[in-house]
């Protein structure tokens, strides 16, 4: 296990350490999300993802310059402050309302026309967090399921690897959910930069598919989401690998949680089993 667990109360401390004892958590997940009066502050898990905090703001940098409606960040620097990386945003105005995967669509039209930044975008490495999340997750997993999990990591990144695409390679967002879609009064705007990459643009079509095949989105809500982006990515021959590797990554995602949460401890088994059972009907639940 990880020398020091990341949980609320830990995320907490850092912040205070930070300067910023009166913030308000809003979300807990891959980071620690606070609110202080007109900014955002996302705490890291580790200094590992220094270099990832850092490549996400830049990445907020260059789409502001191409007027693609994204969160602005608030501050240029990243600190790292007891080892953890911390990034400033501009607060966006109270949402309208959910996103729905329709709101996505012209968003990934817009990223997805984007020539390179100069600063390189790295590839999408789905599956490169899964032994981070493994061994976050320690002695609260089964270390058979962990196991398994790895092999099934390897085999899929071997087949990612010789996909060829249907649509050209360039930046994508990389977790292109609606769960990282804001709507304020100007229509959609992109939040959580930190997947952005450059790679094979399916990515971000296939979290869609899966979102309706194992969070309950209506077909009714893909299908809106296919019409506006203009193609069905399960009409391509990759899609079952990048649909495998997504899966894996977001199981062994949500195993980084078990330690401290008996309820991502029960979501793990549910995702896993399902899995093993190779039965793609199984509803998994938002984490």
């Amino acid at each position: 296990m990880a020398d020091t667990v990341f949980t609320r109360e830990r995320a907490r401390a850092v912040l205070d350490a930070a300067g910023h004892p009166d913030a308000d958590l809003l979300s807990f997940g891959e980071n620690a999300v606070f609110a202080a009066g007109r900014l955002v502050i996302k705490v890291g898990r580790g200094a590992d993802l220094l270099e990832r905090a850092r490549r996400e703001v830049r990445t907020a940098d260059w789409l502001a310059k191409h007027d693609v409606p994204a969160v602005r960040s608030a501050e240029s620097e990243v600190r790292l402050v007891e080892g953890h990386p911390i990034t400033y945003w501009q607060r966006l105005p109270e949402s309208l309302r959910p996103a729905t995967t329709a709101d996505v669509a012209p968003l990934l039209r817009l990223v997805h026309a984007l020539p390179e930044p100069d600063f390189g975008l790295p590839p999408r490495d789905l599956l490169g967090g899964v032994e981070r999340w493994l061994l976050a997750a320690g002695d609260a997993i089964d270390p058979a399921d962990a196991a398994y999990l790895r092999r099934r990591r390897n085999d899929l990144a071997q087949a990612a690897a010789d996909l060829v695409p249907h649509l050209p390679r360039g930046p994508i967002h990389g977790d292109a959910l609606p769960r990282n879609v804001h709507i304020g009064p100007d229509g959609p705007v992109l939040v959580d930069l930190e997947t952005f990459s450059s790679d094979l643009r399916e990515h971000d079509l296939v979290v869609q598919a899966l979102d309706r095949d194992r969070y309950g989105v209506p077909a009714a809500d893909y299908d809106a989401f296919t019409a506006a982006y203009g193609w069905d990515v399960i009409d391509w021959d990759g899609y079952e690998v990048l649909r495998g590797a997504r899966e894996t990554a977001g199981c062994a995602w949500v195993a980084q949680h078990a330690p401290a949460n008996p309820a991502a401890r029960t979501e793990f088994r549910r995702r896993v089993a399902s899995l093993r059972a190779e039965d793609p009907s199984v509803r998994w639940y938002s984490f």
